[in-house]
């Protein structure tokens, strides 16, 4: 009994020593995570504010007919490039031709009335200077000679009007670019008082125009820098680089009331066709440099109070709030939350809590 009653202690004591265990155990300090980590330092960042665009022709016309007829020819293929002058549509010059030659015959006439007007005139004015005839009779001579020149200029004014019609037969186009559709088809009645007017469209893309906007502080900043001339850039729908720079030509000079912004447009060279009216595309307005600290994207994390970094502070991981701007390259430009010469941890972030150990090493 002594025997059972010692080796029923014995296993007590040693369950209450294992218990005891437990807790120090739990309360030692986690390993610390390795991390990366680079120390932020002001530096030279370009002002740059982005903005969506919408890609437009820098001059977009309408193609119309300017006088009645039957469509009888289309000249180009629709979608090609035409340069000014080429011709795109011919209408019946037939009714035309006739009636330019009509107006050239009644010239012809209103000259030889004149010819005989000025010799009669000539004739009777001789006469009443030697008192052969009334005055009133030279003076109705004078009329007739005046009429009849009125009347050759309104001759010649209605025979230039028909060349005008007969050339308005062949549609051509009137600036350089890049034709629509065709709206009518070949053997139409056209005429330039109705909804067959319209003929097709043309589209001038070199240079190309970009429209866009910038907020009312956005904009206001880029009227404070002191560049007059901000280089624009342009990022397809695909996120390529546009090879080449453009410039502002225009800015709004009132703020939209319901969305606080303020209209611009740039323009960039387009020789190429790489980009057509109405794309979609990012605009990036550079105004000139300043000094921000800038840390790289992978560091940069949101969650439902915003944007945050972890920072090394006494060895251990610290969440700090940060307020981001644009993007340099592969860099966040932090505008407020980070301080010069403090550690910003770039990897292993998912493994981080809030006071978690971590052994940090310089970023290569």
């Amino acid at each position: 009994m002594r025997t059972l009653l010692l080796a029923a202690i014995a296993i007590v004591l040693a369950a209450c020593s294992k218990g005891d265990a437990k807790p120090e155990q739990s309360a030692a300090q986690p390993p610390a995570v390795a991390v990366t980590a680079v120390q932020v330092a002001p530096r030279d960042v370009p002002v740059v504010f982005d903005a969506v665009g919408r890609t437009e022709g820098s001059r977009e016309v309408q193609i119309r007919a300017r006088v009645s007829g039957i469509l009888e020819q289309q000249l180009y293929t629709e979608g090609d490039f035409v340069k000014a002058g080429a011709p795109l549509f011919r209408i019946e010059r037939a009714p035309f031709e006739i009636d330019l030659q009509q107006q050239r015959a009644a010239l012809a006439q209103e000259k030889a009335r004149l010819e005989l007007a000025r010799q009669e005139y000539d004739r009777l004015k001789g006469l009443a200077d030697r008192r052969a005839i009334s005055q009133r009779e030279a003076d109705q001579a004078s009329s007739t000679l005046q009429q009849q020149e009125a009347a050759v200029k309104l001759a010649e004014a209605r025979v230039r009007q028909s060349e005008l019609n007969l050339s308005y037969t062949t549609v051509e186009a009137p600036i350089s670019g890049v034709t629509g559709r065709v709206l009518q088809s070949v053997g139409s009645l056209v005429s330039p008082n109705g909804d067959s007017a319209l003929l097709t469209t043309m589209t001038k893309t070199d240079p190309v125009w970009v429209r866009f906007a910038l907020s009312e502080a956005e904009f206001a900043s880029l009227r404070s820098h002191e560049q007059k001339a901000p280089e624009v850039k342009m990022e397809m729908a695909d996120g390529s680089a546009y090879p080449q720079s453009g410039k502002l030509n225009f800015s709004g000079s009132t703020v939209d009331a319901t969305l606080g912004t303020v209209q611009m447009r740039a323009e960039f060279p387009n020789a190429k066709l790489q980009v057509l009216p109405g794309q979609y595309v990012k605009v990036l307005v550079v105004a000139g440099n300043r000094q921000a600290i800038v840390v790289p994207q992978a560091a940069v994390q949101q969650n439902e109070s915003g944007r945050f970094v972890w920072v090394v502070d006494q060895g251990k991981a610290t969440i700090r709030n940060i307020r981001a701007g644009n993007w340099v390259g592969r860099d966040w430009v932090v505008l407020d939350g980070l301080k010069p010469g403090e550690s910003v941890i770039v990897d292993n972030i998912v493994r981080l809590r809030p006071g978690t150990p971590v052994q940090a090493k310089a970023a290569s």
